[in-house]
């Protein structure tokens, strides 16, 4: 997996976190019933399951609350205010249980004593995580060959990363000198004649290529050298920058790199599987939505006429067009001149019932019945109308690229970028769902099923 989703940092601080928890929950026992009773309560009234039923709860709830997230880690006040949060309703949902399945109860006692025990070592073991992670003698040694755009936007993306573990050292270009200021946390360390040296002396791990012209200066044979002895990674700056930030960049993209880093041939059973799991998501969400769609269609009648569902043209797999099914949230005229309109966040042609809904995501319901026929996966990229797909792919390079996979309900694009209705918006949303189609499997998209319940019940990215 890339490091924008589950890095092997982030399983460690997960693994941390379990420890944490569960280690704290049982000190609390001990604190409170000593040492006899607590090998009771464990042993002999199913304290092991109890405490874990509670350390899964709570690490839920770390997640809901973007505790995972570098953004949040790196701010301690949001931290601490997180955390709070994140444990009070973790240990509220845990009384909910408890009253309903008495067996699982813990006792009051031990609750009292774990709630501030559990906030106090997981805080003091982020904070330390923050210090280290900031730390810039700690990480892999990053040295950028190049010191043009595809350069600085590759320096950035480690920047705001910080927790992906890459320490930026410097950069190497033709004749040494600096760019009069562009690069503002960072030093041009010499030229790629001096890159042999450079490499020794400043101890770097890995080296990343950041130069499209590969002519002339280019340092092929040091770099040949290196890569066959093995002293140092070398790496290509378009499947650094992916990884480091889950999108695909392209400025920095070559075809040739789309071909030789594809995903490689999906076999008939992953791909059969893939569906089934996608049709079975779809088929459970339109029956646990069931209630919530008929109060949603007696809403929508009670307030305006017309009809309750909207039907509109899109562009699926292989650019087969198809109709996509959505609850109407706007007026029956509005696009009575017949020209497709880009929707906008306050749309003023929404009803009163169809900016709720459209807000908590209610109007894709109808969508479950899409991804049953097989029109649509339950992941992908969202499916675009023909007359826009028709003008971002004259202005965007690689946009019908995004058509090579089913388009799908939610995708790594609607949980990374926020909703936008431009021609740069949808450019910056391509990168992500190029990311996807290259990078897709049933481990992403269960990533990004759950990423999406989060963002769903935390009502971000409502439009």
């Amino acid at each position: 997996m890339s490091g924008i989703r589950f890095s092997p940092r982030t399983v460690w601080l997960i693994l941390a976190d379990v420890a944490i928890i569960y280690g704290g929950i049982i000190l609390a026992l001990y604190l409170r019933v000593g040492l006899s009773g607590s090998d009771y309560e464990l042993n002999e009234r199913n304290g092991w399951l109890k405490i874990s039923v509670a350390t899964l709860l709570c690490l839920l709830n770390l997640y809901f609350y973007d505790l995972y997230d570098y953004t949040v880690m790196g701010n301690r006040r949001e931290l601490l205010l997180r955390l709070v949060q994140a444990l009070g309703i973790a240990w509220a949902l845990l009384a909910f249980v408890f009253y309903f399945v008495p067996p699982l109860f813990i006792g009051r006692g031990v609750s009292v004593i774990s709630v501030p025990l559990v906030m106090i070592l997981l805080l003091s073991w982020r904070s330390s995580i923050h210090l280290l992670t900031g730390h810039p003698e700690i990480g892999e040694k990053i040295l950028i060959v190049g010191t043009g755009q595809s350069a600085l936007d590759t320096a950035q993306a480690v920047w705001d990363r910080r927790d992906a573990g890459y320490r930026i050292v410097g950069f190497v270009n033709e004749n040494g000198e600096n760019l009069s200021g562009k690069i503002t946390n960072h030093r041009v360390l010499g030229t790629t004649a001096e890159l042999a040296t450079i490499i020794v002396s400043e101890k770097i791990d890995r080296i990343v290529i950041a130069v499209r012209e590969r002519r002339g200066t280019f340092p092929t044979e040091t770099l040949l050298q290196m890569s066959l002895a093995g002293n140092v990674c070398i790496e290509e700056c378009t499947s650094f920058f992916e990884r480091v930030t889950g999108q695909v960049n392209i400025e920095m993209l070559r075809p040739s790199w789309l071909i030789f880093a594809g995903r490689g041939r999906d076999t008939r059973l992953k791909t059969l599987l893939r569906e089934i799991v996608h049709r079975l998501l779809a088929f459970i969400g339109l029956v646990v939505s069931l209630p919530i769609a008929l109060v949603t269609a007696l809403l929508i009648r009670l307030e305006s006429k017309g009809s309750i569902f909207y039907k509109q043209e899109r562009v699926g797999k292989n650019g087969r067009t198809f109709n996509v099914i959505k609850f109407r949230s706007m007026r029956t005229d509005a696009e009575k001149d017949g020209k497709p309109v880009w929707a906008t966040a306050d749309d003023e042609r929404t009803t009163r019932v169809g900016r709720i809904i459209r807000v908590i995501r209610v109007d894709e319901i109808p969508q479950f019945w899409n991804i049953i026929k097989g029109e649509m996966s339950f992941v992908g990229p969202r499916p675009e109308r023909p007359h826009f797909v028709r003008q971002l792919a004259e202005e965007i390079p690689y946009y019908e690229h995004r058509h090579l996979t089913a388009p799908g309900l939610t995708g790594w694009a609607q949980i990374k970028y926020p909703y936008g209705a431009s021609v740069e918006d949808a450019r910056r949303k391509l990168q992500y769902d190029l990311f996807y189609v290259k990078n897709q499997g049933l481990a992403l998209d269960l990533v990004i099923v759950f990423e999406t319940v989060k963002t769903v019940l935390f009502g971000r990215g409502g439009r």
